[in-house]
């Protein structure tokens, strides 16, 4: 609908009259009013942004600690798998050790009872031996023999002893594995636990991040809905000075036609005037002839009466010719011109139809390299940078304080001054050869549809309408309806 209100005033410029405007005192309260609103809109979208900022921190930052705590969680699961099986598997070599030691303490501890039985059943001690009065060689046999039986059998004593120890150290590891396969267990069953919570939480946050993408594609949707927007405004405007542009022309072809055929009519009446000037000056010089034959014979007849007679006719003859000359000195009347005329009655209807800036006659120029920047101020969004809320920058912003003057950067004429959604109060201004400026997110619109601006004039004052936060100009260069990066244009 605004679109439509646009093409609207750029017709009422081509020629049309203007309708009435509000009064000063109404346009004031209306700015008022819609300031309170746009301010209230801004504080609330403003926590709205913060809100959604620190979600997103918040978020990311909840997510890199829930993934980092299960990943950690399952190395450390898989640690404890792996001590639990290294622990078994030694457990069972401890269980197969203790066999063998049992076995082996068993044959030590009978090895150990024969000796003792043999020895009781025989009798035989060193002290027996040397009191039984007998050979010495049958003695010193004896005790030779007891002796390889005390060896034996300190062997037999120390063999169960070490596969006593053997088997004690045994089942002391054997207890100490156990009890470490329980803590193993204990532990495995606690970090299952918390990788269970880590996930769900995990899971938690991944809900509000997609919650929040949801938001960002909606941002960005609703972005590229102002981007189109402004695009389809683009292509109008440029149909329509298209269409003027060739409406211009026909007429000032039709203009030069009728100049033409109004110089061949003055041309054609000049000539005839020329014509009638000289019949004019034939029919004098005849008269002076009359005149002068008259007065000839006046002289020669030498009468008064016919000498006054000629004397009357000479000089009625000179003031007819006198008469003749003037009539041809004199141009003739010139007809009044129709456009002329329409151009009056429009001068009188349509307001500012007499300001004196007007238009170059072949049109403007374009734009050239090196332009003024339309407000100083620090570059924010750069052409072709992705912007925060999705999508990429076509144009720039620059940062500048609220009520700053923004200038246009070429001569060119203003063909739309309006409210536009996502921009705000947008200025475009076409400077020929299909090369347009647009100024947005102004406060205040200065110059109007059909204005003629020149470099540096100032057409509005910095804001942040439509719906932004920090005050800036929103600048964009199009050419043939396509943006391009304006800092290759502006002054370095």
């Amino acid at each position: 609908m605004r679109r439509v209100s646009g093409f609207v005033v750029l017709a009422l410029w081509a020629g049309l009259a203007c309708g009435a405007e509000p009064t000063l005192a109404q346009r004031q309260a209306d700015a008022r009013k819609q300031q309170t609103e746009l301010r209230e809109r801004i504080q609330a979208l403003q926590k709205e942004i913060d809100s959604q900022e620190s979600s997103r921190r918040d978020a990311a930052q909840d997510l890199k600690a829930s993934e980092s705590a299960i990943s950690s969680i399952n190395l450390q699961l898989s640690e404890l798998a792996a001590r639990q099986r290294k622990t078994e598997h030694e457990l069972k070599e401890l269980d197969a050790q203790i066999a063998g030691q049992k076995h082996e303490l068993g044959q030590r501890q009978q090895e150990l009872g024969d000796q003792l039985r043999a020895q009781y059943a025989s009798g035989l001690s060193p002290w027996t031996a040397l009191l039984s009065g007998d050979d010495p060689q049958v003695i010193g046999r004896d005790l030779s023999y007891l002796g390889y039986i005390s060896q034996a059998q300190a062997d037999a004593v120390r063999g169960v002893r070490r596969a006593l120890d053997s088997l004690a150290a045994l089942q002391a590891r054997s207890q100490a594995n156990q009890k470490e396969l329980i803590q193993l267990a204990q532990e495995t069953a606690g970090q299952k636990a918390s990788l269970q919570e880590q996930k769900a939480e995990r899971q938690k946050v991944l809900e509000r991040i997609e919650s929040l993408l949801h938001e960002q594609r909606s941002q960005a949707q609703r972005l590229e809905r102002n981007d189109k927007r402004l695009g389809d405004l683009v292509g109008g405007l440029e149909k329509a000075i298209a269409k003027q542009a060739e409406e211009a022309r026909l007429a000032e072809e039709r203009r030069k036609a009728e100049a033409a055929r109004r110089a061949e009519q003055a041309r054609l009446a000049a000539l005839e005037q020329r014509r009638a000037l000289e019949r004019e000056r034939a029919a004098a010089r005849k008269a002076e002839q009359a005149a002068q034959a008259a007065q000839e014979r006046a002289r020669r007849l030498r009468d008064e009466k016919e000498a006054e007679k000629a004397r009357l006719q000479v000089e009625a003859a000179r003031a007819q010719a006198r008469a003749a000359e003037e009539a041809a000195a004199r141009p003739p009347a010139p007809r009044p011109e129709p456009e002329a005329v329409e151009a009056e009655s429009i001068k009188g209807s349509v307001p500012g139809a007499g300001q004196p800036r007007l238009a170059p006659a072949g049109g403007f120029a374009g734009l050239k390299k090196g332009a003024p920047y339309p407000v100083r101020g620090d570059v924010l969004g750069r052409f072709g940078a992705e912007r925060p809320e999705g999508g990429l920058w076509r144009g720039i912003v620059l940062r500048s304080p609220e009520g700053a003057k923004v200038h246009a950067i070429a001569p060119g004429r203003v063909v739309y001054a309006n409210w536009l959604s996502g921009f705000g109060n947008i200025v475009i201004v076409d400077h020929g050869a299909k090369y347009l400026s647009v100024y947005a997110y102004n406060q205040s619109l200065l110059k109007r549809v059909g204005d003629i601006v020149d470099t540096g004039d100032t057409i509005a004052t910095v804001g942040a309408t439509g719906g932004q936060v920090d005050s800036g100009l929103y600048f964009e260069i199009r050419h043939q309806g396509t943006p391009v990066n304006p800092l290759l244009w502006l002054r370095q």
